[in-house]
């Protein structure tokens, strides 16, 4: 008796991990900021403070050089004003923030005592017992400013990931967030909250991460505001199909970051794992939609009417497939079914497993020593079973590469149609399931044998079959794969 569909089901939203501290960012512009000491760590957060706009009173009755030296060339903001004594309990009068360097417990323990007497928040340096705040690493594209903490633990770490930001970012990123806070106010006036503003705002952020600003930028983005104001389709709302790989959340290519990053509703499988949709918009709403072989699914149909719906509310709704959403993904019945709705709809591409399998095993699915083509085989057919129309002379040519989607159920037969259709019972074999997750799991055999290697990995679990030459043992090694240095 085949079974009950399933219906769409609103997965809770994760609750906020705990954080060891609070990221906040001071406005300090015209503040008064008390610095104790005159050694070199009191010199960079000096020149930290003061680039911050703040009015800093370094209090010491000797500078190290590179206090000297700061004081010489002054602050790119605020001031720097040297008091050239050890501080007391009437400098806090007026204080926003209060730093020392304390050489002794009791030297700290004093400045941090008399700074929470006048309620001005401290930070005795390289003293976490006598922190209320700590400084952390910095990304700097002001007005865009990252701030990178590693509660205390770990400040080479925070500094090694202040790099690999840095090196994500573009330095004319700080000319675009200038040109926000521009723009902001004509924004506000012409474009209608939620869904207008948003769309404009993403398309302002694409094109950060692209151009550099121009003259004629300004201009330019006037131009967008009034397009966007007078666009009656951003009412409506629109679908994104994007891929979401095999599994491993950091093969996601960056503009299905952004896309689940800008998304109202998100539609997702069974397949997708939560490190997935933990990059997604916290406040995306985001539905199960049960897309899996050999188990009770959402009907398609029901699946493209709720995307549609969704959208003609004024969405942005991500349709989260798992892999390529091309590839043995009923994309083309999706994107039919959306733009006959009058719908805007884009795609974004995933890897497929196909391509995370063959990384794993340091296999060239097009090896010319071994392969003219590889071929993407559907593992069954919408009534569960193998297609009744597939080539099998043609499959079993010895110099194809085989790919079996969706074919664990279904192995033993491809493995009689492939030997009936000539192929050799010692051609190479391998099965993976959960390919480039942390449960991966892979057997690898003879054509002849195909059906005991389908048995690996936990039921229901996406799993992939390969068949050809490319998969002698000779060819395959055991790799993970690459993460960036």
């Amino acid at each position: 008796m085949p079974s009950q569909p399933r219906k769409p089901a609103e997965a809770p939203l994760r609750r906020l991990g705990a954080l060891a501290k609070l990221p906040v960012f001071l406005d300090l512009a015209g503040k008064r900021a008390v610095m104790a000491g005159g050694s070199a760590a009191v010199a960079w957060k000096a020149e930290l403070l003061a680039a911050a706009g703040a009015h800093v009173h370094v209090y010491a009755e000797e500078l190290g050089p590179e206090m000297a030296a700061l004081l010489v060339r002054g602050a790119a903001a605020g001031t720097l004003t040297h008091h050239p004594r050890s501080w007391t309990g009437d400098c806090f009068s007026g204080a926003a923030i209060a730093v020392a360097d304390a050489e002794t417990m009791e030297a700290a323990q004093a400045f941090f005592c008399a700074a929470g007497a006048a309620g001005v928040p401290v930070n005795v340096i390289d003293k976490p017992e006598f922190c209320q705040f700590q400084f952390g690493s910095i990304v700097n594209r002001s007005p865009v400013v990252i701030g990178i903490s590693t509660d205390g633990g770990a400040p080479i770490l925070g500094q090694t990931i202040r790099r690999r930001i840095e090196a994500l970012l573009p330095p004319a990123l700080a000319i675009w967030g200038r040109l926000a806070k521009d723009v902001r106010e004509t924004v506000s006036a012409r474009l209608n909250p939620g869904l207008q503003r948003r769309r404009f705002w993403e398309t302002f952020a694409e094109r950060a991460f692209g151009s550099v600003p121009n003259g004629d930028t300004r201009e330019t983005l006037d131009e967008l505001i009034a397009a966007t104001a007078a666009d009656a389709t951003t009412a409506r709302g629109r679908v994104t199909l994007v891929g979401a790989g095999p599994g491993d959340a950091e093969l996601l290519t960056m503009r299905a970051v952004r896309a689940l990053q800008s998304a109202d509703v998100i539609l997702f499988d069974d397949l997708v794992s939560n490190d997935i949709l933990e990059l997604a918009r916290r406040e995306a709403k985001r539905l199960l939609v049960g897309k899996r072989g050999h188990r009770a699914s959402c009907r398609q149909e029901d699946i493209n009417a709720l995307a549609i719906d969704l959208a003609r509310q004024g969405n942005h709704v991500v349709r989260l497939k798992s892999g390529d959403p091309m590839i043995f993904g009923r994309a083309g019945e999706e994107v039919g079914a959306i733009e006959a709705a009058g719908i805007e709809v884009a795609v974004v591409p995933g890897i497929t497993a196909a391509l995370a399998m063959a990384s794993a095993l340091g296999v060239s699915l097009t090896h010319r020593d071994c392969a003219q083509s590889v071929r993407f085989v559907t593992g069954h057919a919408h009534h569960g079973a193998l297609p009744v129309d597939l080539d099998w002379q043609g499959l079993a040519h010895p110099a194809t590469t085989l790919i079996f989607y969706m074919a664990s159920k279904t192995a033993s037969q491809i493995s009689s149609r492939l030997l009936a259709a000539g192929m050799l019972p010692g051609t190479p074999a391998v099965v993976i399931s959960n390919a480039s997750r942390p449960d991966q799991v892979r057997w690898t055999g003879t054509l002849s044998r195909l059906e005991e290697g389908a048995a690996i990995g936990w039921p229901g679990a996406p799993t992939l079959i390969g068949i050809g030459r490319v998969f002698a043992p000779s060819n395959c090694r055991s790799l993970s794969l690459a993460s960036s240095s």
